[in-house]
């Protein structure tokens, strides 16, 4: 009896590793190219390959609960695409898909980070704007070391996703360490993440300003009723913030561009699948913006994707003027694919600007750089003490809208404790932080954000 349950068991194990290579045959042959000839033989005796060391490990490894062939298949295939070393393609679990999925619709819950997986950590592409992250002062560029005090230097991106995401209300600590030598802690309150898109005002000199945070399939009518609102207040100039912003939908990007570049191409793709080949023109029908309406554009390291679709055909276009920091350098478009209950997200092409130039793993440099004084050692090690020791953060819960003479006692007690800042530095820290804790902040801060400010100076000098 013992030998006949062990070949019925057999039997079962032979069918569900049949069963997964097959789909797993299937997945890999998505391609609309056939292999042929030699390069099909090769892939045969690659697969057979796999079969064998499959067939080897779940019938011989030590471990009997590890092997189930669910469990070696997702691994094998997170390996696929861990070996095309690229952070943007991804095979997604179940879970991991639901997150995206979740991500898409525009609400979750989590902390609000974009971010990418690096060699020394996890990089910040960039906090979404009013999200926990956000308020907890984490920034474009900041790289997390540590989660809950645990490295994530053997994690890959859907992990530390996960972790990150969780119930509101619950709290997550991560370890950043920005530029070379600052590490502090930073803990993070989980809440329901709401993906924003724009944000519009008028900045005196009749100089409209519009924030553009995400790129969503709600973008395009939103960008709409700002500019709507700006030919109300008789706009002489426009300034597009695209500080900060990671990207999102292609399309979005696209009708957007339409709005301010009449004719021409705004975005084209390039594939090594010939339908995945594009090229995106403007029309002169959906352009809303009068072409004597002089733009400048405001982009930094954390304007990545979509953000620099629209900042490249801007600039190639000699549409507008772009200000502040190289962006960020991702050139790419990836596909999400769904399989049964799990998916993968692929680099399908590279995109490139109206003068045939992809930015990718490169960024795009503004026609004029202006960024903030980089620290002193002296001043990174005051600015680790006042993070941790949390100053700024009880000096505005105890004065929420802090008068000069109460800023300037505050100063001069940082002072006291040998904290070694510009006082113009920590004044906009206390600022910041009273914007973070409002309700209804203001769009925009003309007195301690040197790039817009040289924005506005440019605008009203012409």
């Amino acid at each position: 009896m013992k030998g006949i349950y062990k070949k019925i068991s057999e039997r079962r194990v032979w069918i569900g590793v049949t069963a997964v290579l097959l789909a797993v045959i299937v997945l890999l042959t998505f391609s609309p190219r056939v292999l042929a000839g030699e390069q099909e033989a090769e892939t045969q005796r690659n697969f057979g390959l796999f079969y064998e060391v499959f067939r080897f490990i779940q019938e011989n490894y030590v471990d009997e609960d590890k092997v189930e062939s669910k469990r070696l298949i997702e691994g094998a295939l997170k390996g696929l695409f861990d070996s095309l070393e690229d952070p943007h393609s991804a095979y997604l679990t179940a879970a991991e898909m639901r997150d995206l999925e979740d991500t898409t619709k525009g609400k979750f819950g989590g902390v609000g980070l974009i971010i990418v997986k690096i060699d020394r950590g996890v990089e910040v592409v960039s906090p979404i704007e009013d999200t926990p992250a956000y308020k907890a002062g984490v920034n474009a560029g900041d790289l997390i070391i540590a989660i809950e005090g645990e490295s994530v230097l053997d994690l890959n991106i859907n992990e530390v996703v996960k972790i990150l995401r969780g119930e509101p209300g619950s709290e997550v600590t991560v370890t950043i360490l920005r530029g070379k030598s600052l590490k502090f802690d930073v803990r993070i309150v989980r809440g329901i993440i709401e993906v924003p898109t724009v944000k519009r005002d008028m900045i005196p000199g009749r100089i409209a300003y519009l924030r553009i945070t995400q790129f969503t399939p709600l973008t395009p009518e939103k960008t709409e009723e700002a500019i709507r609102f700006f030919k109300r207040n008789s706009y002489r100039s426009l300034i597009i913030d695209l500080r900060g912003n990671p990207g999102g939908d292609l399309y979005s990007v696209i009708d957007v561009a339409d709005f301010f570049i009449s004719r021409g191409s705004i975005v084209s793709t390039r594939s090594r699948i010939p339908s995945e080949n594009q090229i995106f023109y403007a029309s002169s029908k959906k352009t809303i913006v009068d072409s004597e309406i002089p733009i400048v554009v405001l982009i930094n390291r954390g304007s990545a994707s979509a953000s620099e679709i629209l900042a490249g055909a801007l600039r190639d276009t000699e549409r507008a003027t772009l200000i502040g920091e190289k962006s960020y350098g991702k050139g790419s478009v990836q596909r999400v694919k769904k399989v049964g209950d799990a998916g993968f997200r692929l680099t399908m092409s590279r995109y490139y600007t109206p003068l045939g130039i992809n930015i990718d793993k490169v960024g795009i440099s503004p026609d004029k750089d202006v960024e903030e004084e980089k620290l002193s050692e002296a001043e990174e090690s005051s600015f680790t003490r006042l993070i941790e020791g949390n100053w700024i953060k009880d000096f505005v819960t105890k004065h929420p809208q802090p008068s000069a003479k109460e800023i300037d006692t505050f100063i001069n007690e940082l002072e006291e404790q040998d904290i070694e800042l510009r006082e113009r530095l920590i004044r906009r820290m206390v600022r910041n932080e009273v914007n973070r804790t409002n309700n209804n902040p203001p769009v925009y801060d003309l007195d301690y954000d040197i790039v817009l400010q040289e924005a506005v100076n440019q605008l009203q000098s012409r």
